[in-house]
């Protein structure tokens, strides 16, 4: 039974996709007998085993339930209770979790503005002090996105040198790569190039916005900055029972390349929105479209009335400004069609 049109479209968000036809096969495949529950099957086997070669032979894999799962799970691992994260205000561990990584794993988080939505070693020090004084949670650990919650992308050089600053302070790294294999495409490089190589010790890797059915990882790049994950997994409520399927699901985006594939698609598809737009009157951006987000400002009244036809979300309201996203089943004429609709409803 079908209760909805699968021919409407919306840029809103790149979680109001679909599963992407190639892991609906994956997950077919994998169905079938029984295999060990808990991650003791071929498929969490051979994912453990992509990992490394993707990013080097110490990671380990822990597939979890969703993003916000990754994140408080792999913050746990990396610090004492005593500890504090520096990220960005606009981090989604901050500003999407329901207070999730502070209530659940009593973490203290310690957000910096950013113009942009990367931090910089300049920025991380303006919290980055205070160790050894009983009245102030301890730095510990700082977190990057990538992409950002505002659609830009550090570059490796960038990675390394946040990296490189947080380590001698004494503090490790953590990357939420929701959105990471739409920052590999607009890169062109390898996943490892901007994360184990550049010094990235633990990584939440992404895959319900690319594709997949609920299936997210973290990934300890280096077990020196991290433990316990085969504990606080469990004891996080976020180690599934039939594990093979999310590994199936996440075997995908490696073995097949659908992970850069989806991305690669999604991206292209925000820049020709953003190329189609560019110069129209009483419309502007205010941040680059790097990946596949597009951050627009025009009157409330007329996104009031285009979000009659197409749904997405304002972003700060009180300054016109609204976000839209492409997934990899955004389509040319989609993009096509929402660009007269914009144009039309700002020409009233």
């Amino acid at each position: 039974m079908r209760l909805h049109d699968p021919e409407i479209r919306t840029f809103a968000s790149d979680n109001y996709a679909g599963v992407h036809p190639e892991v609906l096969a994956a997950l077919a495949a994998a169905n079938g007998g029984h295999q060990i529950a808990y991650g003791e099957d071929a498929y969490t086997a051979r994912l453990n085993e992509v990992v490394r070669e993707t990013f080097g032979e110490r990671a380990e894999t822990f597939p979890v339930f969703n993003g916000t799962g990754a994140n408080v799970v792999g913050l746990t691992a990396m610090m004492p209770r005593w500890g504090a994260v520096i990220s960005t205000g606009t981090a989604h561990i901050h500003t999407d979790e329901a207070g999730a990584p502070e209530r659940v794993s009593g973490l203290k988080l310690l957000p910096v503005a950013t113009p942009d939505g990367k931090l910089t070693p300049e920025l991380i020090a303006t919290e980055a002090w205070g160790w050894g004084d009983e009245h102030r949670a301890q730095p510990l650990v700082v977190s990057i996105t990538q992409s950002t919650e505002l659609g830009t992308v550090y570059t490796p050089a960038e990675v390394r040198a946040i990296a490189e600053y947080a380590h001698e302070h004494g503090m490790a790294l953590h990357m939420d790569g929701a959105r990471i294999w739409n920052a590999a495409a607009a890169l062109g490089v390898p996943l490892r190039e901007f994360t184990s190589d550049a010094g990235v010790d633990v990584l939440s890797l992404g895959g319900t916005k690319n594709g997949l059915l609920g299936a997210e990882a973290v990934v300890v790049l280096n077990p020196d900055r991290a433990e316990g994950l085969l504990y606080l997994r469990k004891l996080s409520m976020q180690l599934a029972s039939k594990l093979r399927f999310m590994s199936a699901q996440l075997l995908t985006l490696f073995d097949d390349g659908l992970g850069l594939r989806s991305a690669s698609h999604a991206n292209a598809m925000a820049q020709r929105l953003r190329s189609a737009l560019e110069g129209t009157p009483g419309l502007s951006f205010s941040q680059p479209t790097d990946a596949n987000a597009i951050f627009a400002v025009l009157d409330n009244a007329a996104a009031d009335r285009l979000r009659e036809r197409y749904r997405f979300y304002d972003w700060n309201r009180a300054a016109g400004q609204v976000r839209w996203m492409c997934s990899f089943d955004t389509t040319e004429a989609d993009v096509d069609a929402f660009v007269a609709a914009v144009r039309e409803e700002l020409a009233r």
